[in-house]
């Protein structure tokens, strides 16, 4: 076998700068040593970070249900994009590119749940995803752009109502109408964030008396108004899951047998989802503009995590680290 000495002694006792969760609601900037790097390991520094309001804000509250790889301290974060700079034997073509990376479990002295938050990240060259670099800090939005294609695609039919009008639901509408199904019907409750839809109209669900939707999809994590959204559906009708729920999901069975509903829930995305987004996006059909409003330095983190989860004003929070020594 063949080993790449110098990779690993140049790489061995690495350090990052990294977001780190001591506890809920306890976060700081913390130096961290790195795992060894191995020969299909690449080394990315990484330029941006996205902070995501569903998993990461439960996370950081401590409402997180039981999940594997759960405690803390914890690196968060799943949205990263960055330059490989450096890759063990088996992966020294990756050196150079710009990447996605979902994260990482290369750290020591804190768990990689989902590891994406830090300077300098080391992860499997399988994981790591090239990206076009021009799309910059919008990059870090593939993830949830993959996810919002895997919770459209792995349907009968496309969403007709769309639930949420955050970063998740514009992603899903935009995907809806790049697809080429009618445009849906988005439900917004916040009247600030009616704004920016592109191809399809947003109302508050006050003002929508229709009752026979077939496939009604949530975005927005509010899983204790299902019974009002079976009251919604035509008969055998399907309700998509599409958020991140911390509570126990129940309905009123008479009215959901009454109309025969479904449950689907739709979970993270598969490799083939992200290439399907990938081409929608470099295509020109799907447009991941204006969907970023925040930006901080990452010396900023402890207040850009507050800003994320308690400001509505803010649909994307990204964190720029190309400052950090």
């Amino acid at each position: 076998m063949n080993v790449d000495t110098a990779f690993i002694k140049e790489n061995v006792g690495m350090e990052t700068l990294a977001v780190v969760l001591e506890a809920p609601e306890k976060l700081s900037l913390k130096t961290l040593e790195l795992k060894d790097a191995g020969r299909d390991d690449v080394i990315v520094d990484v330029d941006f970070s996205g902070i995501s309001t569903g998993t990461e804000r439960l996370l950081w509250s401590g409402r997180m249900p039981p999940f594997p790889g759960m405690g803390y301290p914890l690196v968060p974060g799943y949205e990263s994009v960055g330059r490989v700079v450096d890759a063990g034997a088996d992966a020294k073509d990756r050196v150079g590119q710009t990447v996605f990376i979902p994260g990482s479990t290369g750290f020591i002295g804190a768990r990689g749940l989902f590891g994406g938050a830090a300077k300098r990240l080391i992860a499997p060259s399988a994981r790591v995803i090239p990206i076009h670099e021009s799309l910059a800090s919008r990059g870090v939005l593939i993830a949830l752009a993959a996810t919002a294609r895997h919770a459209i695609a792995d349907g009968a039919l496309p969403p007709e109502l769309i639930i949420g009008h955050g970063v998740l639901g514009r992603l899903l509408a935009r995907i809806v109408v790049a697809e080429g199904y009618p445009a849906p019907v988005v439900w917004e409750t916040n009247p600030d964030r009616h704004g920016g839809a592109v191809g399809y109209g947003v109302c508050d669900p006050s003002d929508d008396d229709r009752r026979d939707y077939r496939v009604i999809l949530d975005a927005s994590g509010a899983g204790t108004l299902i019974d009002s959204w079976i009251g919604r559906l035509a008969r055998g009708g399907e309700i998509v899951l599409a958020g991140f729920y911390d509570q126990p999901i129940s309905f009123a069975f008479p009215p959901a047998f009454m109309r025969e509903a479904r449950i689907r829930i739709a979970a993270e995305w598969t490799p083939a989802d992200l290439a399907a987004t990938l081409e929608l996006v470099s295509d020109g059909r799907l447009s991941l503009d204006g969907l970023i409003t925040h930006e901080a330095e990452a010396e900023g983190a402890a207040g850009a995590y507050r800003t994320a989860f308690s400001d509505a004003a803010c649909l994307k929070m990204i964190l720029d680290w190309r400052g950090c020594a």
